[in-house]
Formats: structure tokens, sequence, C-alpha cells
């Protein structure tokens, strides 16, 4: 049987692609073929870095965006635009503050054409399933974060549609706040009261992926593609402190911080970068040296597990790996099979004093970061040693967003400044070798 026709199948997502058009005949890739299966009575989590490309596949299956190449099918049927029985919940609440908790959970019905009668029954008992009875008549300001993310939730599911889309709809609640309402949301799933057939959820928190789905599709990133499925076997309600759950919890990690696969490195070398265009993270030198000092100090003693790091540290995947992948590049930690390891360097680094330190990072900028080795060259190269920043952001730009582009060299301008590689006239947008002391 063809598999977009065969039973409790809702979605399929096929070889998709988007890109965007860049000058000089290039074009910015976010997605690259992208597979995605959707059936009934399972949730689906969407797990990896932010600007991995989730979102964006979230609004193409929602039919808000066509992909550039590929097919996505609804129920066996093409998607050409808005998908009916396709409800989204957002990160940010999107509620009009003009409106009452009621009028803003009735918006979907009556887009729908839904009579005046059934809209109002049908929001009062979406909103009181998801825990806001009595609340009907109150406006979004006089509302706590997490009853205006209920009231959102509420307004997707009046509308009763076949597949919930999330987009991180926790990410701007507080610990607390997100964990109450993931808890009651998979509570009502369980217990079959929620109005939906499929959950498809993107997120980046390894731990709430594990908590709430059936399977997880991890996403590499520059392009996202789907890099691993994984089945999560364990019946909910699930216990955070189970050995099986944290393992899995692990395992994931180790997936995370894997090095690329044959097929990654494939693509890249289809689509070669210059020298110096690789993309840096914004982390700044001080968090750097607060992990380096954190990990050579018990109990770590140069080794840790990131899951029980990014505990201890209130972090969560999507902010310890970038870190921990930054002093990797600078050759201060390795990342392996889960776990972060202070090298030689890294520990010569937490040893050193200030100005040693300052040393230490400028030979280790100047060795692995290609950027950082091309403008001080380009510096010395100049008669009066100044190098505008515009060539450097343009070349950038050739190879990925111009916010992506953007970040990568205010990183680069940050470390060198703070190495003594070169300095920066803000003003001007000129790298220069003033104000540093020439051995």
């Amino acid at each position: 049987m063809d598999q977009q026709t065969a039973p409790g199948i809702l979605l399929d997502v096929r070889n998709c692609r988007q890109s965007y058009p860049k000058e000089a005949n290039s074009e910015l890739v976010v997605l690259d073929d992208v597979n995605v299966t959707l059936r009934e009575g399972e949730i689906v989590g969407l797990l990896g870095r932010s600007g991995s490309g989730k979102s964006t596949l979230l609004r193409i299956i929602a039919g808000l965006l066509r992909p550039t190449r590929g097919d996505v099918s609804w129920k066996g049927a093409p998607v050409r635009g808005p998908v009916r029985g396709v409800a989204m919940v957002f990160q940010s609440f999107a509620l009009f503050p003009w409106l009452t908790v009621q009028e803003n959970v009735e918006l979907g019905l009556e887009a729908q054409g839904v009579a005046r009668r059934e809209r109002e029954e049908r929001a009062e008992e979406a909103i009181d399933l998801i825990g806001l009875g009595g609340y009907d008549g109150a406006y979004p300001k006089e509302l706590s974060g997490g009853m205006r993310q209920r009231v959102g939730l509420a307004r997707a599911l009046v509308t009763h549609p076949d597949l919930l889309l999330m987009d991180e709809p926790f990410s701007a609640l507080d610990v607390l706040t997100a964990e109450t309402l993931r808890t009651d949301l998979i509570d009502l799933w369980s217990e079959g009261k929620l109005p939906v057939k499929s959950i498809l959820i993107v997120t980046h928190n390894i731990e709430e992926a594990v908590l709430m789905c059936d399977r997880i599709l991890v996403f590499s990133s520059d392009p996202g593609r789907v890099a691993h499925e994984l089945r999560v076997p364990f019946p909910h309600p699930r216990n955070r402190l189970d050995p099986a759950f944290r393992k899995m919890v692990d395992d994931i990690y180790a997936v995370m911080t894997r090095r690329k696969s044959p097929a990654d490195l494939k693509a890249e070398a289809a689509h070669p970068a210059t020298g110096f265009a690789t993309p840096l993270h914004p982390i700044g030198t001080n968090l750097m040296s607060g992990l380096m000092e954190t990990l050579a100090a018990p109990p770590y003693d140069g080794r840790a597990d990131l899951p029980a790091l990014a505990s201890v540290l209130q972090y969560e995947a999507d902010e310890l790996l970038p870190l921990g992948e930054t002093l990797q590049l600078l050759r201060f930690a390795e990342l392996e099979d889960g776990d972060i390891r202070l090298t030689e360097q890294g520990r010569t680094f937490v040893n050193a004093d200030t100005e040693e330190r300052k040393k230490i990072f400028a030979a280790a900028a100047l060795a692995n970061v290609k950027l950082v080795a091309a403008i001080r060259q380009v510096i010395d190269e100049r008669w009066n040693h100044r190098a505008s920043a515009v060539r450097f952001r343009d070349e950038l730009e050739d190879h990925m967003s111009p916010e992506r582009a953007e970040e990568t060299l205010r990183t680069a301008i940050s470390w060198g400044r703070y190495a003594e590689i070169y300095s920066y006239d803000e003003e001007a947008q000129q790298f220069s070798l003033e104000d540093i002391e020439e051995e």
C-alpha cells in the first residue's frame, strides 16, 4: 500500500528543501532533504539547536510556507496552502490584548464561520479543559505568562484539530510554570481528553523531548536535516529519575555531540565555504573561562557528563552545547559521547593569570579561528594597519544569512579585542592595531 494513503498516516513530508536566494547567484539553504511521517496517536518531537530549521518545517507543514523543493501531503492530498485540521501554538502568546480570554479563544471558530452559540459553548469547554475556568472575561494583561499560554493552547484546541503543532510552547515560561503546563498537557493526552489525533512539537530541551514524545527526530544544522530518529519506549507518566530515562537523555546528548556523519561531510563538501566562513557562536570569553574553571575544579576534575552539568548549571542543551563546541573549536576542550573534557591547553588556561590567559587565548584564536586569523593578516599587510569590517561581513554573507554573518563578525570582534589581537572602532567600523602592544 502506498505510504501516503496508508491508514493512520496524517502527514507525509518527502525530500523537503527550503532555501532563499542570495546575491551572486547563491542561496541560503535552511532545510535539505527532510523526510517526516506522522501517524495518528503519537507525539513526535523535532529536537535541535536554534537555527536548524525546525520552526520553518512547522510552517511548511501548516501550509503557511511553500517548500523550495519536495512534497508535503496531508491525509494523502498535496498541501497547497493553509491546512484545515491543523492548529499551531507559538512560543509567544500572540493574544489580542483588547479581547477577553473567551473572545481570544473564539477567534479560530469565528474565522471558520461557526455560529455564535456553538462558538461560545466550544470556547467554554476548551477554557475549562486547560484549567482556566472562571477567567473567561479576563483580559491578557490580567493573566500570568503560564495562563496566557494556556489561552493560546485553548485557542488551538477549540477547533478540534487532527494535528496540533507546537513551536517551543514552554520556552518563554519560567521553569515551574513550564513543568506544570507540560505535565497537564501530557495528562490530558494520556486520558484521551485532548481533541487532537497527533502532536508535533519543536523543542531544544532534551529532557522535555524524552518526557513528552513517542518519537524524537534529532536535527543537524546548516542546513537542517533529520540526522537521527529515536523511539521513546517509556509509558506515560514518565519518571525523570528513572535510570532508563536518564540513559536516554545521556544517549541523545552523545548523539548531538558526535562528530559529523559522512552524509553531513559530503553535503558540506558539495557547498564549500571560504577559509573563514565558519559560523561562530556568540559566546563571551567570561562564559568560556567560567565553564573551564568549573570543569577543572572538583567534583569534575577536568571531565563532566553533559546532562549532569546542564542540570547543575541550569542550562538547556541549546545553551550548553554551543559553549562546549566553542571550547572545542579553540582546542580548550573536547566533546565526546555526551561528555566534555578539558584539554591540556584548557587546563593551562585555567591555571594562568589574567595577562597570560589573554596570550593563550590569542594563540588559540589565531590558530583555530580562520576569521580571526584572516582579519589580523589583512591588518598586518595594509600600510596603515587598518581594515574595514564591511569586506569581512560581505564575504561571510556569501555563505550564511546576514543575521548569522553579523553574529559571527561580532563574536570575532569580541574575541580579538579580549586577546588584544586587534582593536575595533565601532563608529568607523574598522579594525586596526591601535592600542595593541607590539612585541
